[in-house]
């Protein structure tokens, strides 16, 4: 059994500020710390039910390098660092069992929710077939598209919520209650980790009964960009279109896979600043 573990870290219990996960910022080492931590629960619990299970575990924020090696349990491999094939879910294949989000967090403009946004600060909103998607529905699709079930997500119950309208078999563990985008009521960590352990265990004991989110193609996307100049790049790939206003780009892709890699794209495009 193939299990990959995708951990951001907006979602992690305690976390509530850009301080906690910003390698700039005074509270980061604490973030990584509470972040490792989480990652450990996860891959016990998987090995709880699956002793002999192949874990990957993917560092899903930011740099893509937060998660503290030398702390993460030896039984999971760590794929970190960037860039790289599939972002937030590098080491997702066709052959794997099952895929958990440890520490996610809502979409752009919805809420409350912590720490809410869409891969950044610059993506306003993303539609697939006129669905509003964020990193959660995003990445679920991804995954749903070769295959493969998200079986759990832990993170704020705004992040939980926005799983279950799109997977309503994945195993939820809200960590906090939000309370606005800096502010919340949150588990002790401790207790954190053992809700997730034992959910990480029940998840991957149930995955077959999760079906992954199969968006088929072709699919019509609408991508709302908060920078013009970033629209300006966009529209130089072939096939995106200015739609609606100064704004928002808009293409059509044969299949999901091709649609996330765009959309990939245009979140990297969104950090170019004008000369």
């Amino acid at each position: 059994m193939k299990a990959l573990i995708s951990v951001d870290m907006e979602g992690i219990s305690g976390i509530v500020h850009s301080s906690e996960t910003n390698p700039e910022r005074y509270d980061y080492q604490r973030g990584r710390e509470l972040m490792t931590a989480e990652a450990n629960a996860v891959i016990a619990g998987v090995l709880d039910a699956e002793p002999t299970a192949d874990v990957l575990v993917a560092d899903a924020h930011g740099t893509f390098r937060n998660l503290l090696p030398e702390q993460l349990d030896r039984r999971a491999r760590l794929v970190r660092g960037k860039p790289r094939g599939l972002n937030m879910l590098a080491g997702l294949d066709e052959e794997t069992d099952a895929a958990l989000f440890v520490g996610y967090h809502v979409r752009a403009g919805e809420g409350p929710g912590v720490l809410a946004h869409t891969m950044n600060g610059e993506i306003l909103d993303v539609r697939v077939a006129g669905r509003s998607l964020g990193e959660i529905g995003l990445n679920a699709a991804m995954a749903g598209h070769l295959g493969v079930p998200v079986v759990l997500l832990s993170g704020d119950d705004a992040a939980c919520a926005e799983v279950t309208e799109l997977v309503p078999a994945a195993v939820t563990v809200p960590v906090k209650e939000a309370l606005g985008m800096a502010a919340a009521v949150t588990l002790h960590p401790e207790e954190a980790r053992d809700r997730l352990r034992r959910a990480a265990a029940d998840a991957v004991t149930r995955r077959t009964e999760i079906p992954p989110l199969s968006l088929t193609g072709p699919l019509d996307v609408e991508v709302d960009l908060a920078g013009a100049h970033t629209v300006d790049l966009a529209t130089l790939v072939p096939g995106v279109t200015r739609t609606g206003g100064a704004r928002t780009i808009a293409f059509t892709a044969p299949d999901y896979a091709t649609a996330y890699r765009l959309i990939l794209l245009l979140a990297q495009l969104a950090t170019i600043r004008p000369a």
